[in-house]
């Protein structure tokens, strides 16, 4: 299962208003994000092709393919509003970036014109803009404020919100969404990027091994320790470490958490039930420092390859 994201704030309804400074209205009424510097366009693997999202449209197309994964697929529990309006939106999604994969090759129509369309999103929140904004959604379920507060020096980006529709998640799907992630990284200097995970079902006793799994294997420590908020927070040790099949509680893990453990991410102390979304949040802790050298050169390497 990829990530639930942001999850208390889905439903607020408010006017779409460019809160943030690089967003810009035009004439018309469209929403143009500044991309910074940034190609539209950063990488292509085929008929796929990962942007950065440009426009309001680009943001709606988002929310649209995470209503169908989120809440058509995977049986979360929809507001009023993201029901009739068939969108998972909230108010981040006004300041965030977002990170969109297109398949170019699509066709449409009776005619069968095409027609590229958005099958996989990561949304991108950089500390700068959390801070004038509505601070990091992160928060809602874990206590950031002091893991921030300990690295004054370093720039923390929050990734949420990222689903990949279901033909689509494949290893090259994947692949893009992380080099795109990767050139936002190194064009903003980021230093941390965390935010939260989600493992299948609200029962802990039926993924207690993945969970004790985690806490024993790549619990954060020292300056990089943080915990869920004590209201919200549930045990990850709920078997003793020496009883642990570490093959099978690998194995049994969502990709998505394979994947920021393989770049070697810490997890923070505690565990967070979301029942609107059916899962079980972690937290992912992932200093840019620590990633294995192999995948810096790799990214790096692919984006020389594919980005326009």
């Amino acid at each position: 299962m990829l990530d639930a994201g942001i999850r208390r704030f889905a439903g607020m309804m408010r006017p779409f208003l460019p809160l943030d400074p690089n967003a810009i209205v035009l004439p018309g009424g469209e929403l143009v994000r500044d991309t910074k510097g940034l190609p539209v366009v950063l990488g292509r693997i085929g008929s796929l092709e990962v942007r950065l999202a440009t426009t309001r449209k680009d943001i709606r197309r988002a929310q649209r393919l995470r209503y169908k994964v989120f809440y058509e697929e995977m049986g979360a529990i929809p507001s009023a509003a993201q029901h009739l309006s068939r969108r998972d939106k909230d108010a981040f999604d006004r300041v965030c970036d977002h990170l969109l994969v297109y398949d170019m090759a699509h066709v449409a129509g009776p005619l069968r014109q095409p027609k590229p369309k958005v099958v996989g999103t990561y949304r991108l929140l950089r500390q700068d803009v959390a801070e004038r904004n509505f601070g990091f959604y992160t928060a809602s379920e874990f206590h950031i404020a002091p893991l921030v507060a300990r690295h004054p020096g370093l720039r923390f980006l929050e990734l949420g919100r990222s689903c990949v529709l279901k033909p689509y998640r494949t290893r090259k799907t994947v692949e893009l969404l992380w080099q795109g992630i990767w050139a936002y990284v190194q064009h903003h200097r980021v230093d941390v990027m965390f935010g939260c995970a989600s493992l299948e079902g609200t029962d802990p006793l039926t993924i207690r091994e993945e969970l004790a799994f985690l806490q024993a294997n790549a619990g954060a420590k020292g300056d990089w320790h943080a915990a869920a908020l004590p209201e919200r927070s549930i045990p990850m040790d709920l078997m003793p470490a020496e009883k642990l099949n570490a093959r099978r509680a690998l194995a049994a893990l969502p990709p998505l958490v394979k994947g920021y453990l393989r770049l070697g991410c810490s997890i923070g102390e505690g565990a967070v039930i979301d029942r609107q979304f059916g899962t079980t949040d972690v937290l992912i802790i992932l200093p840019v420092r620590r990633i294995d050298r192999r995948y810096i050169t790799y990214y790096d390497a692919a984006a020389g390859r594919h980005a326009a």
